[in-house]
């Protein structure tokens, strides 16, 4: 089968065992060296998207992505907003809900929680229905004055399902003989969640009706409208995509959740960046290998060029030799890093080192990252041939085959 001499001979170099050991050394420690640092940069890779992945479902699964208030809209020009709403592309579903903050006390303890107050067509929004782990979810939109709150708080506060709350609002009030008292109402515990998250420290729910009886709210003030989005990180593209909001007051999930994100995406961008310094340290080797290499073949080089090699078809056969190791370092790396990062949890159980009992890593391939990772490492390797490469090109045959 034919294949261009530069490949040929390329390959020949790249393969073959004898030679100078010491450059053989170097050259399989490159290869090591990209097959651990692509290796490590998969696995990293993997758990922190798996960490994102399950933020954004334990946490935004909670929150409205997107919020829509108004002080002077009707609720009737609420409802056909959300009908409009929800053609976009973007968007999952859309809700009108109600919120405010609130105090649970018991004899126990009294805890400060964000209080949500939802309507029907509100469950497939939150899907609270998953997090149930004790309870009636049902129960606390069909009835007045029932509570779905967390694990946390119920053992935090010392209440159980079935038990009463006093749930305070400190931003309403009644005016009585002895002044504004914040207003206040004993209600059920019907329903216990639980997300795994921060989101248990502070986030209870109820129905829309209850809480807006709570607040004092009169049933002409329009309750505020919640989005969820497909992907919660295309908010920027869903407000720009619609001219639905000109008139109203928008708030996303960055408000209130945004900072933790953040810190998310650089800690992985830093991890990412210090490990591809050992892929970098590896390419080097490459350089080192190949620079040796042409100095041992200077005179293999001239008699090639004799034969009727070209300078171009020289500094070819040096790039496709450096090129090997990175390919192959490379593949390796990569096939380690999927192996490793599918079995971290075994692995981590199996040199007992387990980080919480019952607790497992969570682990999501990001196909794109992971092939642009891949191809950048290829890449550093082949910019690593370029100037040992070019050296050998410029070989003189006259100057080297002089004395032989």
């Amino acid at each position: 089968m034919f294949q261009p001499v530069s490949l040929f001979i390329g390959l020949r170099y790249s393969r073959s065992s004898k030679g100078n050991a010491f450059i053989s050394f170097i050259s399989f420690f490159s290869i090591a060296g990209i097959a651990i640092g692509l290796m490590a940069l998969y696995t990293v890779s993997s758990i922190m998207n798996g960490f994102e992945d399950n933020l954004k479902s334990n946490m935004l699964g909670l929150i409205p992505h997107v919020e829509i208030a108004s002080t002077n809209k009707t609720q009737q020009q609420m409802k056909t907003l959300q009908h409009n709403v929800v053609s976009s592309a973007y968007v999952k579903h859309a809700s009108l809900y109600r919120h405010g903050e609130a105090i649970l006390q018991t004899n126990k303890d009294l805890h400060g929680v964000l209080l949500q107050g939802l309507y029907d067509d509100n469950a497939s929004l939150y899907k609270i229905s998953d997090k149930i782990v004790q309870g009636d979810w049902s129960k606390v939109l069909a009835s007045r004055y029932n509570i779905a709150v967390s694990r946390y708080l119920t053992r935090k506060l010392g209440i159980g399902l079935g038990d009463k709350v006093r749930l305070i609002m400190p931003g309403a009030s009644t005016y009585t003989p002895l002044g504004r008292v914040p207003s206040q109402r004993l209600f059920t515990i019907a329903a216990i969640y639980e997300t795994g998250s921060e989101i248990d420290m502070g986030l209870a729910f109820t129905s829309g009706e209850s809480l807006q009886r709570v607040l004092k709210q009169s049933s002409r003030v329009a309750p505020n409208l919640s989005i969820s989005l497909h992907d919660p990180f295309l908010v920027d593209d869903f407000t720009a995509s619609t001219n639905l909001f000109t008139d109203f007051d928008v708030t996303d999930w960055r408000q209130s959740q945004g900072t933790l994100f953040a810190a998310v995406a650089m800690e992985k961008r830093i991890m990412s960046i210090l490990l591809a310094l050992i892929v970098l340290v590896a390419v080097f080797n490459i350089v080192s290998a190949l620079t040796m290499m042409v100095s041992e073949k200077q005179s293999e080089v001239a008699i090639l060029q004799t034969l009727g090699l070209t300078p171009n078809q020289v500094q070819h056969v040096f790039m496709i030799q450096g090129l090997y190791n990175g390919v192959i370092g490379t593949s390796i790396g990569a096939a380690l890093g999927l192996l490793l990062s599918a079995n971290i949890n075994e692995v981590l159980s199996a040199i007992g080192l387990n980080v919480l009992t019952g607790i497992r890593l969570p682990v999501k391939f990001d196909v794109t990252s992971l092939v642009l990772i891949a191809l950048g490492s290829i890449a550093m390797s082949f910019l690593a041939t370029l100037y040992p490469a070019k050296k050998a090109a410029k070989v003189s045959p006259a100057e080297v085959l002089r004395y032989e």
